[in-house]
C-alpha cells in the first residue's frame, strides 16, 4: 500500500467543543503515547482561551475518558497550541498561519457543525500550506444527495480527493474490521457467500435509551440521516462486497463503493419509520415532531451475487436492548435425512456478527439431542472477543489520515450513492408510527420480513451473547 507524506501538524477547529473533548483529545493522547504523534496540535475556537486553558480542557478530557499518567500528558501538553477566533474573521485564520509556522502539510480536523462548513473550507484557502493539507469532515457529509454534491463540489474546490477523509468512525471499530477479516480470511464461507445460499441478511442497530437530552440535535437528523444512511450501509457493504482484487486502499473503496451503487433506491413500501412515546417531551424536540427516532428498511441489489436477497436494516432508540447486529441466515434443507418437521426462528442456520456492545461470532446449527430417537435441537458454535485494550476508533482513523491511509473513510462517489438509496424517502414522505419505549419498535416493522421469515431479535444478557 502507498502512503504518501506524513501531516506536519494537526489543526482541529471546535476545541472547546463536545467531541474534542469526548474523542479527539482520548484519541491524540493515545497517539501521543504510542509515539506516532509527535508534531504541533492546534486547537481552534471562539472563546478567548490561552494555551494553559487548552490544556487544562485535554487533561480533563483524558482523565475522564481513559485517562493517561503524567509522563504520557506531558508529551501531549508540550504539542498543544490555541487560537481562538471567529471562523468567518480573516485574522483568525491570519493568527493559524503564524501558529503552523514552517509546517508544509497540515491535517485539519473539522470537529463543527456541518453549517460551518463552507465557512472555514473558504477562509483556508488563505493558508498557503492548505494546497498539501488533508482535511477531514464528520458525518453528515450533507442532509440528502443534493447537499452531499454540493459538499462534495465545495471540497474539491479547495482539496484534492486523495487529500479529503470523510471519517465514519463505525469504519474505525475493531468488531467492523473483523467481519471483513473473518469473510475474506476463512474461503469456507465463500461457497456459501451468495444467492444460492443465504435467505436473508438482517442488521440492527439496537439503543435502550433516548436521546438523552440531545433532543434539539436529533430533530435536525433523524434514525435515517443519523445511522442508516452512513453506519448501517457501511456495515450492508461489509457484508456484500467482493474481495478486494489488491492490497492497496482504493481496491478496497472500489468494492464498497461497488455495492452501494448497486443497491436500488428505497420505494416508500420499503421502508418504516417510528418515533418512541415521549420523544416529543423531550427537551428542544418540537410537540408536532415528524422526526423518526426508528428506522426498518428492506433493500435489493441487481447484482449477480445477491439478486433476490433482502437485506434488512433497522435502527432506533428507545428499543428492547443496546447493541448492534449483523445476522445472515441460511436456506433449509429441501428435505432432511431422518424426517424432520423444523420450525421456528431459532432452528435457522445463520452466521451472526454481534459487533456490540460485547463482540462475538456466532454459528446457528442443527445437532441431535441426547436419546435415542434421530431427532435434533438448535445449537449455537460462540467465539466471543475479550480482547482488552484495544485501539480506540478515533485514535486508529486519526492516525490513518497522519501518514496518508485513506482505506477506512468513504470515498465521494460511496457517499453520493448512499445517500442516493435513502434520498427518496427522506423527510416526511414515509407515514411516522409510534412504538412503546421497550420493544423493538412499531408493529409494522415486522412487515417487512414477514416473508422472510421475521426479524432477528438480538439477545442481551450477562453472558456471551
Amino acid at each position: 500500500m502507498k502512503i504518501s507524506a506524513h501531516s506536519d501538524a494537526v489543526v482541529f477547529f471546535g476545541a472547546t467543543g463536545d467531541l474534542a473533548y469526548k474523542m479527539i483529545f482520548p484519541a491524540l493522547q493515545g497517539l501521543v503515547r504510542a509515539r506516532r504523534l509527535t508534531v504541533p496540535i492546534i486547537g481552534v475556537a471562539q472563546p478567548r482561551w490561552s494555551d494553559a486553558q487548552l490544556r487544562a480542557r485535554a487533561r480533563e478530557s483524558i482523565s475522564e475518558h481513559g485517562g493517561a499518567d503524567a509522563a504520557d500528558f506531558a508529551k501531549l501538553a508540550r504539542l498543544l497550541r490555541y487560537v481562538y477566533g471567529d471562523y468567518n474573521d480573516p485574522a483568525t485564520f491570519q493568527r493559524l498561519r503564524q501558529a503552523l509556522g514552517a509546517a508544509r502539510k497540515p491535517l485539519y480536523y473539522l470537529a463543527i457543525p456541518p453549517a460551518l462548513f463552507p465557512m472555514v473550507i473558504s477562509r483556508l484557502k488563505s493558508i498557503p500550506a492548505t494546497a498539501a493539507g488533508r482535511i477531514v469532515l464528520e458525518k453528515p457529509f450533507g442532509r440528502d444527495l443534493r447537499s452531499a454534491r454540493a459538499l462534495n463540489r465545495l471540497l474539491l474546490s479547495e482539496f484534492s480527493e486523495p487529500n479529503i477523509y470523510r471519517i465514519d468512525h463505525y469504519l474505525g471499530k475493531e468488531p467492523v474490521q473483523n467481519l471483513m477479516y473473518f469473510r475474506f480470511s476463512n474461503w469456507v464461507l465463500e461457497p456459501l457467500w451468495n444467492r444460492d445460499c443465504v435467505k436473508s441478511v438482517q442488521i440492527t442497530m439496537a439503543e435502550d435509551f433516548g436521546v438523552k437530552g440531545r433532543g434539539k440535535v436529533y430533530e435536525e437528523m433523524g434514525a435515517i440521516r443519523d445511522v442508516v444512511q452512513n453506519h448501517m450501509l457501511q456495515v450492508l457493504a461489509c457484508l456484500a462486497m467482493e474481495a478486494p482484487k489488491a492490497s492497496g486502499s482504493e481496491s478496497l473503496r472500489n468494492e464498497k463503493a461497488t455495492i452501494l451503487k448497486a443497491i436500488q433506491p428505497l420505494e416508500k413500501g420499503d421502508v418504516v419509520r417510528g418515533q418512541f412515546r415521549g420523544y416529543r417531551e423531550e427537551p428542544g424536540v418540537a410537540s408536532d415532531s415528524r422526526v423518526e427516532t426508528f428506522a426498518a428498511v428492506r433493500l435489493r441489489m441487481n447484482i449477480p451475487r445477491w439478486k433476490g436477497v433482502p437485506f434488512l436494516i433497522r435502527a432506533g432508540k428507545a428499543l428492547a436492548a443496546t447493541c448492534t447486529e449483523a445476522l445472515v441466515e441460511f436456506k433449509s434443507p429441501a428435505r432432511t435425512a431422518f424426517g424432520e418437521k423444523i420450525f421456528g426462528r431459532s432452528d435457522v442456520n445463520y452466521l451472526r456478527f454481534r459487533l456490540g456492545p460485547k463482540v462475538a461470532i456466532a454459528l446457528g446449527v442443527r445437532s441431535k439431542a441426547p436419546g435415542e430417537p434421530m431427532l435434533g435441537e438448535h445449537a449455537e458454535l460462540v467465539a466471543v472477543d475479550r480482547h482488552a485494550g484495544e485501539m480506540g476508533p478515533y485514535e486508529r482513523l486519526l492516525g490513518d489520515v497522519m501518514r496518508g491511509d485513506p482505506s477506512l473513510f468513504a470515498r465521494e462517489d460511496a457517499v453520493e450513492a448512499a445517500w442516493r438509496v435513502v434520498d427518496p424517502i427522506l423527510g416526511d414522505k414515509v407515514p411516522l408510527h409510534e412504538y412503546r419505549p421497550g420493544t423493538w419498535g412499531p408493529p409494522r416493522a415486522d412487515k417487512l420480513a414477514t416473508n422472510f421469515g421475521g426479524w432477528h431479535n438480538p439477545v442481551v444478557q450477562g453472558g456471551i451473547s
